[in-house]
């Protein structure tokens, strides 16, 4: 492989500009272009539905200082967004009149939150949570809002409700499914996620779509598939995201079942010379033997770091296991409160649940056991200690029974 003289990274989050540090890191000296949509330099997405939108910080966690891209030779594009690949001509084109030609590219475009396909799904005034600048204006909409009803019961909705609660809002949660989250966690730990926000007062409208936002020029309101509609001074879609695979779609890149770009196990795509990273790559990891697309800030981060290396004429797999975190509530606000890390993939449908601790007290480690006894995943919640633990259990597959989760010394099991 040819040393590379130019790399153009599409996509300007956590996990473009890794990739355009740790390839300036290994020695390179050709030309980077980082080039992203986003007006403000790179910054990681998690504290945006934690501590930017709670009040607790004004500004995100930036990937790197504001003079970083400058000092290290990364020309930064913000602001611009990429609109074509010519694959054959390897060239980049942009909706600034650029044209970028590259010897690497790697594609790091992200996610977009959905919308709701119903009537007065596309009004004025709809809150969706992805950057920085929907958090702020999130955020102000909260401490004047006070009746908030968020539609979607997954991550960004929870923690968007515990913020909404915590700026004194009346908060009513809508969601087709019967327990938040139940789909990542099973029902077991789903409904401790309820309970906590039952306690600080959330209401649930669970089992239940969503028929139309009403409004003529701004949501008033939502009604529901039953008929009962929930007044509004504000209204948050968040019912997931989709990965932004428009631009690798056009140029002819394979899009897998899951909506990702197809990559290897070294994040490559088909294509020569191009790479999938972050939420768009559907990667084959040899630790599942099949596909995985995962949108967290674990991975986008550890994409970006390891692609650097495959640049260059590697060919390493990819293998660190899933894992992402989540704060919600603040306990020294009063009431109970949950921060929590989660390593590994488990299937809930199928995968034993075993729990070591006290749910009900919310200090608790959940494990979930596959047919063959290895530890698929396991979720540490206000329990900090067992961290090193927890990601050995996880990365080797460790054989245990569910008695020795529940009352062995964690260390010694890991080995």
């Amino acid at each position: 492989m040819a040393e590379p003289r130019k790399i153009v990274v599409v996509g300007a989050g956590l996990a473009g500009a890794s990739a355009a540090a740790a390839v300036r890191e290994r020695g390179f000296g050709g030309d980077i272009l980082l080039l992203g949509t986003d007006p403000h330099r790179p910054y990681e997405l998690p504290p945006l539905s934690k501590g930017v939108l709670l009040g607790a910080a004004d500004e995100p966690d930036w990937v790197h200082g504001e003079d970083f891209y400058a000092e290290n030779d990364i020309r930064l594009s913000s602001g611009v967004t990429a609109t074509r690949l010519e694959l054959g001509a390897r060239l980049v084109l942009d909706d600034a009149g650029g044209e970028h030609r590259y010897d690497r590219l790697v594609l790091a475009t992200g996610s977009r939150p959905r919308q709701l396909d119903v009537p007065g799904g596309d009004l004025p005034g709809l809150y969706t949570l992805r950057t920085l600048d929907d958090a702020l204006k999130l955020r102000s909409a909260f401490t004047e809002a006070q009746r908030v009803v968020i539609v979607g019961a997954g991550w960004i909705g929870t923690e968007a409700a515990a913020a909404a609660r915590t700026h004194g809002a009346e908060v009513t949660v809508v969601a087709p499914e019967q327990l938040p989250l139940a789909n990542v966690l099973g029902d077991g730990i789903a409904g401790v996620f309820r309970d906590l926000h039952t306690e600080h007062g959330v209401q649930w409208r669970l089992g239940e779509g969503v028929a139309a936002i009403t409004g003529d020029t701004v949501p008033t309101g939502v009604r529901l598939t039953g008929g009962d509609e929930l007044p509004a001074d504000v209204v948050l879609i968040a019912v997931g995201v989709a990965p932004r695979v428009d631009l690798a779609h056009a140029a002819g890149l394979e899009i897998a079942d899951d909506g990702g770009v197809c990559v290897d196990a070294g994040l490559r795509t088909a294509a020569p010379d191009v790479y999938a990273v972050g939420d768009i790559a559907s990667h084959f990891h040899p630790r599942y033997g099949r596909r995985v697309r995962v949108e967290h800030w674990a991975a986008a981060r550890g994409h970006g770091t390891h692609v650097a290396g495959n640049l260059f004429g590697e060919h390493e797999p990819y293998l660190e296991s899933p894992y992402f975190f989540t704060d919600q509530y603040d306990p020294d606000r009063g009431g109970p409160a949950i921060g929590c890390e989660y390593r590994g993939l488990a299937d809930p449908g199928s995968d034993r649940l075993v729990v070591r601790g006290d749910l009900s007290a919310y200090d608790f480690t959940a494990f979930w056991l596959g047919p063959d006894g290895a530890v698929h995943a396991a979720m540490n919640v206000n329990q900090w200690d067992d961290g090193d633990a927890l990601q050995r259990l996880v990365d080797e597959r460790i054989t245990v029974t569910a008695e020795q989760l529940r009352d062995g010394n964690l260390a010694d099991l890991a080995g």
